[in-house]
This record gives structure tokens, C-alpha cells and sequence, in this order.
């Protein structure tokens, strides 16, 4: 007997949908945002702070900064394409199987990340960061499939709660591994330099249960979500391109859509400096926080990243409900100027304390400036049952966005410092807020 497909604003369908949060957002809290960049960090020692790759030697930061560049660069080509397949054989869900996979095992792969094979250790890097960027244009693309708009930002809210929730409930596992490793079996030894090592293992073990994690619990929301309608036609060569066509064609309708064009443009800004700043922070607290010792550094990183989640799940609420109250656009105005502010303050903090009080700052608008940004842009699109294309769109300037930044910052790392490379992101805040208040609020304009 056939499964009965769950109706459009069902509990089930929506909280179905919500749930990919949950088991996507480890990835983030754990690879991008806290351990891997402690890791990765800590294969560097003071006589050594420069890194072999691609003939080159550049700063550490810099290269991890390179290589997120290209990924986002290459999710920026591949969804067009990939969102235009998706949409004429009607199996969106497939290719958001298809790229958790990949993503789930480079976070696996990152177990064996070393120096002596730093190619292989970015393939795997890459991976991870593409297929966990790539799901989201498709699970994007679903929510006013499965949910009206008056759910939308409730739902898209929900969802980034859940994910802060279902990551920090692993994190805590996995900072417990890094911080008493002993407890998990590793043999610690009697000097500092083998309970390092041991650490370092955890670390890596850790990655394992951030992969096993996300392909794990993604199987629910594979389960419930729509698959869509196939044409039942093979992809030729015109299907394949068809994503790029209809992203001009999308383009195109901009010009008759005030509103939604503004809001883009806006979007563009300022999601390319918190995108940045959010894949970047945990290394500007490793390099430029006068931590005591190595041990207060570990755990003050990961804390913080604990500190952000916790708060994120109340700043995604309150966000919500000051869209409800006062706007879409004018919460995002108040949030960027907080995100404005944060860039001055993180260009002169030094101490850990410093970092902490940042931290739940960067927590309290990081949820909100997420789960608001995504759900304005679903409510101001057209009556459309082409919603892949339009969110294909939608995370192609978001990606490009990401691409510009991170590029802008590893060539302001490099020439000065990463002080410098944060405050510089103020100008992209500034303009951002100067944009939302030309987008208009009367949705018959345009």
C-alpha cells in the first residue's frame, strides 16, 4: 500500500522538514564553527606557521580561507544547473540525498586530515563544506512547498532551533571526549605532550560522529518530504542547462519586482559579512585572544561556540516575534545594526572574557539574521510553482556573496592581520542596512 503523502502546513510535514536542521547543523557547529578549526590550528606550531600547498606558502587562515572560497564558488555554478534537473524530472529530494551524502563523508574523511597529505585533507574539507552547502539549496527550496506563509517564519525559526538544540547536544559529547579524553578510553600517557595527542584524537573522532550523525538522522526528513513529480522524460543536454535559463529568467522577472530585487540586493551585502565572520570566528579566537595556556584556549573556544548555539535558539524566537510585531525589514535593519556594532568591538578585544561577552552577542543575531533572511525572501516571492529556481537563485547570491568575503578577507589576513579583516566587514554591514531601507514594505510596489 502506498505511503500517503503528508498535505502542504501539516504538524508532520513541517516538523519533518524542520528536523534536516537538526541533523545538518552538527556540521556547522562542529567542522566549521568549533573543533575542526582547533584541530586544524593546532597542527601548526610556532616555528611553523606558514603551510605548503598548491606551490605555494601562505598563512594557515588564508588557505582555509582559499578553499571555502572555491566551494562556495563551485555550489554558486553547480545549483543553477543542478536546481533545473532537479525541477524537470521532479525529485529535488534526491540531490538533497545526494550532496548530504558527500557531505557526511568528508566529515568522516577529516579523520585522516594531516600536513604530509594537506590535498587529500582538503578534498576531504571541501566535502563536507559542499555537501552541507549544497543540501541547504534544495531544503531551502522546499519550505513554501510544505509550509503557507503565514508558517514560514515560524517554521524556518523552528528549524534553526532544533539545529542549535541537536548540535549542541553533540558538541557537549564531543567536548567531553576532547577535555577528558580518558573518560572515552585514550591513553593519555604521563606527559603534557601525549594527552595532547590524545586529544588531537578525540578530535578526530569526533568528526566520525558528526558524519554518522547528519546521514543518521536526515533518513526522517528523507522519509516524509514530498519526492515531487517526474515527467517520467530523460535529462538531455537542454534539461541539464534549463537551470541556467531559468535563472536569467528569474533575472528577468527582478526587473518587475521592486521589492524582491531590493531585498536581494540587501541580502547579497550583508549575509557575505556574517556568512564570513560565522566561518571565521573561532579562528580569530584561536590567533588573536590572549589565551593563559593551550588548555583555557580549547575550552574557551568550544565554550563560546556553546555560548552562541544556546543564545542563537532565543535570538531565532525573538526574532520572530519582532518581525511579527515591527516587520520583516525593520528587524533586519535593528539586527545588522547589532552585526555593525560587533565589528568594532571585535577589532579591539583581547581578553577571553572579551571574547565570551562577543560571543553571546554574535548568538543572540546570528539565528535571527538567519531564519529571518531566509523566510522574507520566501514571502516575498511571486504567486510561482518554480520555487527551485527562484531559492536556486537565492543561495547563488548568497554563495557568490560568501565568495567576495572570504576572498577579501584572506587578502586582508595575509597583507595584515585578521583584526583588520573583520573591521573591514563593517563597510558590507553599513551598506546592507543603507539597502533594506530602500526595499519597499507596501508589497504593491513593484
Amino acid at each position: 500500500m502506498p505511503r500517503i503523502q503528508a498535505e502542504k502546513g501539516s504538524k508532520k510535514l513541517l516538523n519533518a522538514w524542520a528536523f534536516y536542521d537538526w541533523a545538518n547543523s552538527v556540521y556547522t557547529l562542529t567542522i566549521a564553527s568549533s573543533i575542526f578549526p582547533i584541530f586544524y590550528s593546532a597542527l601548526f606550531t610556532t616555528q611553523n606557521q606558514l603551510v605548503s600547498a598548491f606551490g605555494y606558502e601562505m598563512k594557515p587562515t588564508v588557505l582555509i580561507s582559499i578553499i571555502t572560497a572555491f566551494t562556495f564558488l563551485t555550489v554558486a555554478l553547480l545549483s543553477p544547473i543542478l536546481s533545473g534537473i532537479a525541477d524537470y524530472v521532479g525529485n529535488k529530494k534526491a540531490f538533497m540525498k545526494f550532496f548530504c551524502y558527500v557531505g557526511s563523508l568528508g566529515c568522516i574523511g577529516l579523520y585522516w586530515f594531516s600536513l604530509e597529505h594537506i590535498h587529500i585533507s582538503m578534498l576531504f574539507y571541501f566535502m563536507g563544506l559542499i555537501g552541507y552547502w549544497g543540501s541547504l539549496v534544495f531544503y531551502n527550496s522546499y519550505l513554501p512547498d510544505i509550509a503557507f506563509e503565514y508558517q514560514q517564519d515560524g517554521i524556518s525559526a523552528k528549524g534553526f532551533s532544533l539545529g542549535y538544540i541537536g548540535s549542541v547536544l553533540l558538541l557537549v559529547l564531543n567536548l567531553a571526549m576532547v577535555m577528558n579524553p580518558q573518560w572515552f578510553g585514550f591513553d593519555i600517557g604521563t606527559t603534557e605532550a601525549s594527552l595532547n595527542l590524545a586529544k588531537i584524537e578525540a578530535m578526530k573522532i569526533a568528526f566520525i560522529t558528526v558524519g554518522l550523525w547528519w546521514v543518521l538522522f536526515s533518513q526522517y526528513t528523507f522519509y516524509i518530504l514530498p519526492k515531487g513529480v517526474s515527467t517520467g522524460a530523460k535529462v538531455t543536454r537542454n534539461i541539464v542547462f534549463n537551470g541556467l535559463k531559468e535563472l536569467r529568467s528569474v533575472w528577468l522577472s527582478l526587473k518587475t519586482n521592486v521589492r524582491l530585487k531590493r531585498y536581494l540586493g540587501a541580502f547579497f551585502v550583508f549575509s557575505m559579512a556574517v556568512q564570513t565572520i560565522m566561518l571565521m570566528a573561532v579562528y580569530f579566537g584561536e590567533k588573536e585572544i590572549n589565551w593563559a595556556t593551550d588548555a583555557e584556549k580549547t575550552t574557551g573556544l568550544i565554550l563560546s561556540i556553546l555560548v552562541i548555539q544556546l543564545v542563537a535558539i532565543v535570538g531565532a524566537f525573538v526574532t520572530s516575534r519582532a518581525s511579527a510585531k515591527f516587520g520583516n525589514i525593520n528587524t533586519l535593519i535593528a539586527v545588522n545594526f547589532v552585526w555593525l556594532c560587533l565589528c568594532f568591538y571585535a577589532f579591539f578585544m583581547v581578553s577571553p572574557m572579551q571574547f565570551y561577552i562577543a560571543a553571546g552577542l554574535v548568538g543572540l543575531v546570528m539565528g535571527g539574521v538567519q531564519s529571518l533572511g531566509r523566510s522574507t525572501y520566501s514571502k516575498f516571492l511571486p504567486e510561482t510553482e518554480d520555487t527551485t529556481s527562484y531559492f536556486s537563485f537565492y543561495d547563488v547570491a548568497e554563495k557568490i556573496g560568501i565568495v567576495i568575503g572570504m576572498v577579501i578577507f584572506a587578502v586582508v589576513d595575509q597583507i595584515s592581520s585578521m583584526r583588520y579583516a573583520i573591521l573591514f566587514l563593517f563597510v558590507f554591514f553599513l551598506i546592507g542596512i543603507i539597502l533594506l531601507f530602500r526595499v519597499p514594505k507596501d508589497e504593491s510596489i513593484g
